[in-house]
Order: C-alpha cells, then sequence, then structure tokens
C-alpha cells in the first residue's frame, strides 16, 4: 500500500496536484466503450441538444464518488462497513450482485477491448481470441502489481484516452454557439428515457464504490485527507467531462449531419472509425481506434482490481483471517475474484447472440446504482458519520435526485427485457 504523509500534502498546492491519481483511476475505469457509444449518439440523434444531460451526468458521478471517499475518510471504516450497518440484507444483496455482476461484466470488457484491436489487426487473431488476451493481460497486470503500479498505467491510459478523443473533436471544429446552446436544459420529443439513460450511464457503476477503497490503497486516512480527496475527484470528473464532451462534439459534428446511425452496443465505435477514415484518412481512424482500445482496457484494469477489493472487504467481514491486515492485494479473496472476472466468462465469448449479454449487463448496472445512492444518503445523514463530514443541503440534493433516477432507469432497463 502506498504511503503518503498527511502534513505538506494538505498544506502545499504544487503537492497537491503531484499526489492526484485515485479520481483519474475510477473515472477511467467508469468510462468504457459504452459510455462513449452513447455520447456519440446523443450527439448523431440530437446534435449538441443534450451536451447538458451529459455534463449533469458527470457532476452526479461527482457526488457519488465524493460521497464513498468521504464516508472511508470521516468514519476510518469501508462502504461494506456502513452497507451491514443497515441490515443483513445489504450483505445479501451485495454478495449476490457482485457474484453474478462479475461474471457478466467480465465478458463483456474482454469482448469491448477486443473489437478495437480486429479492427486495428484485421489479418490477426479473431475477436475471441483478442478477448481472451485482453483479459490475461489484465489479469497478468493485476496480479502482479499493487496499487501505485495500476495507478500509473490507468494514468497512461487516460493521457491516450484525452489526446486522441479531445483532439479529433477540435479537429472535428464543433460549433462553439450550438455546444453553448446545449448546456441549457431541453428536452426534445420522445428524450426523456434516453436523456435519463445519458445522464446516468456516463462514468461507471459498481466501480463507484471502489473509490474509497482506492483511496485508502492511496494512503489516505482520516479526515486531514478530506481536502485533497475532493480536489482529486473533482479534477477526475472535470477529465471525464471533457472525454464526454468531446465524444458528442464527435457524434453531432460527424455523425448528426450526415444522418449516420450507430450499430448497438460496442461495436458502434467501429462506425464512427469508419466515418473519421472516409472524413480524414486511415491514420486518423487508427488513432481513433487507440483510444477506444484505451476506453476499454482502462476499464478492464480497473475493474479487476477496485471490484476485486470490494470482494475482498465482503469476505473479510465474514471471513476476518482470510485478509492479511494491510495486505487484501494478496490475499485469497482478492484472487479469487480476479480468477472469476477472467476465466469463467470467457465462455459467453461464445455466445452466437452477444446483444443477450449487452441487456444483462445493463440491467445488472441498472440495479446497483439507486442501491448505491440511496444507501449513501441514508449513512451519511445518521449519527454514523461525526457532524462536520455529514451530507450538506447540495449533497442530499444530488444523491436523492440520482437515487430517484437511477431507480426509473431500473424499472424502464427490466420492462424493456425481451420477455
Amino acid at each position: 500500500m502506498a504511503k503518503t504523509q498527511p502534513g505538506a500534502a494538505a498544506q502545499l498546492p504544487k503537492a497537491r496536484w503531484r499526489l492526484i491519481g485515485p479520481g483519474l483511476v475510477v473515472a477511467a475505469t467508469g468510462v468504457g466503450a459504452g459510455d462513449l457509444v452513447a455520447t456519440a449518439v446523443a450527439g448523431s440523434r440530437y446534435g449538441y441538444t443534450l451536451l447538458w444531460a451529459a455534463v449533469l451526468g458527470c457532476l452526479i458521478k461527482i457526488s457519488l464518488a465524493e460521497a464513498t471517499g468521504r464516508w472511508h475518510l470521516a468514519t476510518d471504516t469501508t462502504i461494506f462497513d456502513g452497507w451491514r450497518s443497515l441490515g443483513r440484507w445489504t450483505t445479501v444483496y451485495f454478495g449476490g450482485y457482485i457474484v453474478i455482476w462479475g461474471f457478466i461484466y467480465g465478458a463483456t470488457a474482454m469482448s469491448a477491448s477486443g473489437l478495437p484491436l480486429v479492427a486495428l489487426f484485421p489479418d490477426g487473431p479473431d475477436l475471441r481470441t483478442w478477448g481472451i488476451l485482453s483479459g490475461l493481460l489484465g489479469l497478468a497486470c493485476v496480479w502482479f502489481n499493487r496499487y501505485a503500479v495500476v495507478e500509473k498505467l490507468m494514468m497512461v491510459f487516460v493521457g491516450v484516452m484525452f489526446v486522441v478523443v479531445v483532439g479529433i473533436a477540435i479537429r472535428v471544429a464543433p460549433d462553439t454557439g450550438a455546444m453553448v446552446a446545449g448546456l441549457w436544459p431541453t428536452l426534445p420529443d420522445g428524450s426523456v428515457l434516453y436523456t435519463l439513460g445519458l445522464i446516468g450511464g456516463v462514468g461507471g457503476t459498481i466501480t463507484l464504490a471502489a473509490y474509497g477503497y482506492w483511496v485508502t490503497a492511496k494512503g489516505w486516512r482520516g479526515p486531514a485527507w478530506m481536502p485533497m480527496m475532493r480536489l482529486d475527484n473533482r479534477v477526475a470528473y472535470a477529465t471525464t467531462g471533457l472525454f464526454v464532451v468531446a465524444m458528442l462534439v464527435i457524434g453531432a459534428e460527424l455523425l448528426h449531419a450526415a444522418e449516420v446511425s450507430l450499430t448497438q452496443g460496442d461495436r458502434g465505435l467501429l462506425d464512427v472509425g469508419a466515418v473519421l477514415e472516409d472524413r480524414f484518412g486511415s491514420l486518423t481512424a487508427n488513432l481513433f481506434l487507440i483510444g477506444f482500445f484505451a476506453a476499454s482496457f482502462s476499464s478492464v484494469i480497473g475493474v479487476w482490481h477496485g471490484v476485486s477489493l470490494l470482494f475482498t472487504d465482503f469476505v473479510s467481514r465474514l471471513r476476518p483471517a482470510a485478509v492479511p491486515a494491510g495486505d487484501p492485494e494478496r490475499s485469497w479473496p482478492f484472487r479469487a475474484y480476479l480468477v472469476w472476472l477472467t476465466f469463467p466468462p470467457m465462455a459467453l465469448l461464445w455466445l452466437d447472440q452477444p446483444i443477450g449479454l449487452i441487456i444483462t449487463y445493463g440491467v445488472l448496472g441498472a440495479f446497483f446504482m439507486p442501491f448505491l445512492a440511496l444507501t449513501l444518503l441514508w449513512l451519511l445523514n445518521t449519527d454514523r458519520v461525526p457532524r462536520e463530514w455529514r451530507n450538506g443541503p447540495i449533497s442530499n440534493v444530488m444523491l436523492f435526485g440520482a437515487g430517484v433516477m437511477f431507480l426509473i432507469l431500473c424499472v424502464q432497463q427490466v420492462r424493456d427485457l425481451p420477455w
């Protein structure tokens, strides 16, 4: 575990900027290929009209991640300790959820990482092989390293995503006037549920709950680190906001005017690459595919590490001897969940109808977000937290609004299932 001293870091601005990291890890993990597709589709359908929704989505995720980090620092416990204090039902809910979610997500993440590699190397292995290789590489990156190395790897992927996606957005020459107008909340006809999905879908699901664990792995403990955590979180999601806006610009400028419809799921980014190749040539298209891979594979590494920490904490509360004190990354529950994320899901890569996998993953994600938002709202308004670190009015509004919105999306996802 990384060790940092709270004295100088909490007081010197330059030192604080150098310590930024966990927020970028959670943001890069949360922004996957599916989020980029959803934002590009928003731009292709509605131009800049829903820009405000994408920005609001980032603000909501800032509130959720901040609340998670604040719980860890203010109470010196984990979010799972908080859930357990609400009753046994949370343990049952979370235990079942994390096992099922890991099985489904492992396949979707490996498939998403393989897609750009197939496009970049058309004469190479097929999608299944690339997906398996991506999963194995993610396993190796996390199995043999600790958080400090994982953070550095994620920084590299964030840099690639930023340079590629924002650079292409600048190249397509965004309409700044339309962008400013798009910040005013407007709902085109028939866009209500789509808009809610855009707000809720950008920037992570269960990985938001992992933020507090990454804060702890960084060595930040106690309320003295609260200002550093908040700076870290805001910088991370401001960066996420730039990714989201850039993808919406690409959708609006390249796809909206040309009336191009994207393929459902992660494959929609291959359509964006084809349009870029037609307009700017193969070099720009290949750079975009590299950014596509960075977004997808950063989610593999982030989930493999962060959600394994969550699972390890879950097991340690049931069997304390299973996790050595201060070294969760070398414990058998951590590595068992890594294996669970990697090998069993490979069987799903042979499905003839992968769209069913995408739908199942979407429904599972919809079931976790209202749980996270509403339990944080509950916990951070009680005497479990010192008074000065409880929710203020803004936090309460954001968490309550997020909880209601995610409940609506959850119901809609279930209604849309092909029963």
